[in-house]
């Protein structure tokens, strides 16, 4: 961003509010790409520097002689374009190739994002020449993520894993894709707030210093380190006691080693967000006059009369500069409710939500069998992970393994970290293709909803001079008709690529019905598959029958992975190791943004508002690091 500089004072402004400017290195993302692919390519080794060891190390010579010639493949499994019954593997290769200098400098923007450090020298924030590197917690959990969703075999990095301290738990905040800035809203900055400060004030405990590396980066990971301080206003006063300080240094810090921020000036962009919305207020900055300063300024609309957000906010990002989290803070923390009410988010009126549309077809759309008033939506409190996941523990066992195993479906269905896990495990034992056709369907009936068109009891097509929303209609009709038998011959026709294995009676119920209605409109006789024209002459009578036949179907493949296949998963090392590690931090920030597995992608724009893109952030845990804490929790708990 543009820098202005004021004459009289070494105070440099630097305002969010001017226009964007262009990025000299790729998208975040294919940043984080590219470090990953350096990472995988380099041998990490001992190097010596200062007469001193570094282990899982590597030079400056290693990166710029690798990031001169890197060439990574990937491969992803898809529906064919010109036929979407067919699934196609598309692998896509990328070569880099730079100079020594731009190896330097994409290396210091490695360094920026907090991805490397100095070994030597972790204070140092200048890539060098002749340096010694390794990755920091931050750049481990990265690579960790892109191993897993590009399914590397990362053997010979396994004992970097095992040796260093990984960021359990990575916050994601998403981006424009025209220039790749954070998409800053009201709803993002308090997730960030709450993840900042923690579940309750950090104040680090008297023996952080002796602590090892691991337990250390575990007490920085629950919030931002406060402190208690007294300022003296002016001489002859009492001093003033403030609580919940925090450096403005250590604020940056934090949010460059805990989130996606790709550099100090993107954490000071969002400290200076916090001090907008009231969240944090400026204690004391007691630098001299000839000290230079940064202050990161931001705009945007105030709030109403009451409201604590102000049209712009500042942030000091100097070595003086002291803050304090306000009063609007603390309660945007929740660090004032009950310890009860803090650890379920069940308990905070904030997280009241509308039930989705796309329930269980097996159960009611209620959680108590009454029947919601006023249509289907219900207003309902969005229970904790942890605890949906271990529902139903103290009932009879029977019932009890029925019902919990029918919960945890659904709620791995509708958690995007759950549902991507679920499919991972779904593929590995060759059945993929019941949740893909669970989820199609599921679309499906909800893009026959959003609409009356195909309530329409004539065909379409056959009225001459129809209006421009009559044509619309017509549209759809016909891409729903197009929809409902691409699902069809994708799952359901004989030697189908993904054939469902239902039950018998289903399968002929649906045939028969087929065989009846195409003979019925050709003439000719149904032969296992339904082609295009023969499906556009069907009507929204008979569409609607299909619909009711695919339910059916779905209900029965709902049910089958509900007994056969959660069972198993829910056994899994990937998925105890979640389970685990929810069960011991289940924080209220579950809440403002969903879990997403190491092989999820970015989450994309909702259907329908491509026009405007909207921010969000979630959240990704390293699956390597929960299980390193769940044998650090048992051997504490033996040796005690």
């Amino acid at each position: 961003m543009p820098a202005t500089t004021e004459a009289p004072s070494p105070v440099r402004l630097i305002s969010s509010s001017t226009s964007p400017s262009a990025h000299p290195f790729p998208l975040i993302q294919d940043t984080l790409d590219l470090f990953a692919t350096l990472i995988v390519s380099l041998e990490l080794t001992t190097n010596r520097q200062f007469f001193r060891n570094f282990p899982n190390s590597f030079l400056t010579d290693d990166a710029a002689r690798n990031l001169a010639n890197l060439k990574f493949s990937q491969s992803n499994r898809g529906p064919d374009p010109r036929e979407p019954s067919r699934i196609v593997t598309t692998t896509t290769t990328t070569t880099f190739s730079m100079t020594r200098d731009m190896a330097k400098a994409m290396c210091q923007h490695f360094m920026d994002a907090r991805l490397i450090e100095n070994a030597a020298d972790p204070g140092s924030n200048l890539f060098k020449d002749r340096g010694v590197y390794v990755l920091t917690p931050k750049g481990l959990h990265v690579l960790e993520r892109f191993m897993s969703k590009n399914g590397i075999n990362g053997d010979h990095l396994a004992h970097v894993f095992t040796s260093q301290p990984i960021c359990m738990k990575l916050l994601h905040l998403e981006r424009r894709s025209t220039d790749d800035e954070i998409i800053v809203s009201h709803s993002v900055i308090l997730a960030l707030f709450r993840r900042f400060v923690g579940r309750s004030p950090n104040y680090p405990p008297d023996n952080l210093d002796s602590m090892d590396a691991f337990l250390k980066y575990h007490e920085r990971s629950k919030g931002v380190a406060l402190s208690d301080i007294s300022d003296r206003i002016s001489m002859g006063k009492s001093p003033v006691a403030h609580k919940n300080c925090f450096a403005a240094v250590t604020a940056l810090e934090w949010l460059c080693d805990f989130t996606s921020v790709i550099g100090r000036e993107e954490a000071a962009e969002m400290a200076a967000q916090f001090v907008r919305y009231g969240l944090i207020a400026l204690v004391s900055d007691k630098r001299k006059n000839n000290d230079s300063a940064i202050i990161f300024t931001v705009r945007g609309a105030a709030g109403g009369p009451n409201s604590t957000i102000s049209q712009h906010g500042e942030f000091r990002c100097t070595a003086k500069a002291i803050y304090k989290v306000t009063d609007e803070g603390r309660r945007t923390a929740r660090w004032d409710l009950p310890e009860s009410a803090r650890d379920s988010p069940n308990n905070s009126s904030a997280n009241l939500s509308i039930t989705r549309s796309s329930e269980d077809p097996t159960e009611e759309n209620t959680s108590n069998g009454a029947k919601p008033a006023g249509g289907d939506a219900r207003v309902h409190r969005r229970a904790s992970m942890t605890d949906r996941l271990n529902a139903a523990k103290d009932e009879d066992k029977k019932s009890a393994h029925k019902e919990s195993n029918t919960e945890r479906l659904k709620y791995i269905i509708e958690e995007p970290q759950l549902r991507n896990l679920f499919r991972e495990f779904l593929r590995a034992n060759f059945c993929e293709e019941n949740l893909s056709f669970y989820l199609e369907v599921q679309d499906f009936k909800r893009k026959f909803n959003i609409t009356s068109s195909a309530m329409a009891s004539t065909a379409p097509g056959r009225a001459r001079g129809a209006t421009p929303g009559q044509a619309a209609m017509e549209r759809h009709h016909e891409s729903l008709i197009q929809m409902a038998f691409v699902i069809y011959n994708t799952y359901l026709a004989p030697s189908s690529q993904c054939e469902l294995n239902i039950d018998h009676g289903l399968r002929n119920e649906l045939s028969g019905y087929l065989s009846e209605v195409i003979t019925a409109l050709t003439g000719k006789a149904f032969q296992g598959r339904v082609e295009m024209d023969q499906a556009n002459a069907f009507n929204a009578t008979q569409l609607q029958t299909m619909i009711r036949l695919y339910e059916r179907i779905q209900t029965h493949v709902f049910r089958l992975m509900a007994t056969d296949s959660v069972p198993k998963f829910i056994k899994t090392p990937r998925f105890l190791a979640l389970r685990i590690k929810l069960h011991d931090e289940d924080d209220n920030s579950m809440s403002d943004f969903p879990l997403m597995s190491s092989g999820a992608s970015t989450p994309s724009v909702p259907p329908g508002l491509n026009e405007e893109e909207v921010g969000g952030a979630y959240v990704t845990v390293s699956q390597r690091a929960a299980a390193l804490s769940q044998q650090a929790n048992k051997e504490r708990s033996a040796q005690s």
